[in-house]
Parts: structure tokens; C-alpha cells; sequence
């Protein structure tokens, strides 16, 4: 891993555990062990930090929700739903949490919101063609409804600890789109 892969992975634990204010150069340097001014190198502002971070996440995500094979049923488009729930929530959670963090600073900065948007809108792109498959009348808005579901779902679990099976909401959200 290179230095400045170490340093992102330890920013992103930080913000996870501690929030925006816990996103320091000094404090990346230090979790990642890395010597005093490395992290500085790399992103000389906060706000080249921070930006730096959340393309770090999507780089994280991209690939592994590209790679996912798109459902042919409505079934399988609610098993690959709720599959990227646990995902999210679960095995990634440190990551997501982090994500959470910054959605939240994205309402104050610009960067980071466009940056949330691409990532949102590569989603979406992967599962519109999905439910004009399925039949759905608009797919675009069939694929924006549940999406949105599924990040609020997503937010709910990582900010409240909400461990209740989620999947029936998920059904539910996907049936509805296709109706």
C-alpha cells in the first residue's frame, strides 16, 4: 500500500470513529504511521484533504458495485439491493460511515457534493437499465425512487444502529417501482 493509500485509509477510519473534526494532517500521519508532514504532501489544505477523501470512498465503491452482475427478475434486483445494504452496512460499514460524514459537510461544499453526485448518479445508471428491463414505466424515475429508499435505508442503520432486517422494505420499494 503507498503512503498516500495509508494515509487516505486512515482518514477514512477517523472520520468514521470521530467525525469531521477528527480529520487532521497530524492526526492522519500519526493512525497511518506515517512521519509528521506526510499527509501534507499529498492534500496541502483541509479542503484538498477532505475532497481527496471522498473521491477516495468512490474509488472504494465504484468498482465493487460495476462489477455486480445486473438481476433479470424483480427478485434479483431486490437480492442485489438488499446484498449492497449489508455490504454498506456491515462488512463496509467504516467506509460508509465515513461516507455519512461527508454527505453531511456536502451541504457546505461543493467539492464533495459534486463528487457524492457522480457516485449517486453512476448507481443510478447501473440500475436504470435494470427496470426498463423489468417493465417499469419510467425507468429513470423507478431507479431515482429506489435508490433514494436505499440511501435513506443506509443512513438510518449507520446513524441510528437500526439492525432490523430490511429487506421487506427493499421488496416493497422495488415492487412499487415496477407498478
Amino acid at each position: 500500500m503507498s503512503t498516500r493509500e495509508r494515509a487516505l485509509t486512515a482518514a477514512v477510519s477517523l472520520l468514521a470513529e470521530g467525525g469531521l473534526r477528527s480529520l487532521t494532517h497530524g492526526r492522519i500521519d500519526e493512525r497511518a504511521g506515517l512521519p509528521k508532514g506526510s499527509t501534507s504532501n499529498f492534500f496541502r489544505t483541509r479542503a484538498a484533504l477532505v475532497s481527496g477523501v471522498m473521491d477516495w470512498i468512490i474509488a472504494i465503491e465504484a468498482p465493487r458495485v460495476a462489477g455486480a452482475a445486473l438481476p433479470r427478475s424483480a427478485d434479483g434486483l431486490v437480492d442485489a439491493l438488499n446484498a449492497l445494504f449489508e455490504l454498506t452496512t456491515g462488512p463496509s460499514r467504516e467506509l460508509t460511515t465515513a461516507r455519512v460524514v461527508l454527505f453531511t459537510e456536502a451541504v457546505h461544499n461543493r467539492e464533495i457534493r459534486d463528487a457524492a453526485n457522480e457516485g449517486r448518479s453512476a448507481l443510478e445508471a447501473l440500475v436504470v437499465p435494470v427496470f426498463a428491463d423489468l417493465g417499469a414505466s419510467d425507468p429513470q424515475v423507478s431507479a431515482t425512487t429506489v435508490m433514494a429508499c436505499l440511501e435513506g435505508l443506509i443512513f438510518h442503520r449507520i446513524t441510528r444502529g437500526d439492525a432490523s432486517d430490511q429487506r421487506a422494505v427493499i421488496e416493497l420499494a422495488v415492487r412499487a417501482a415496477l407498478q
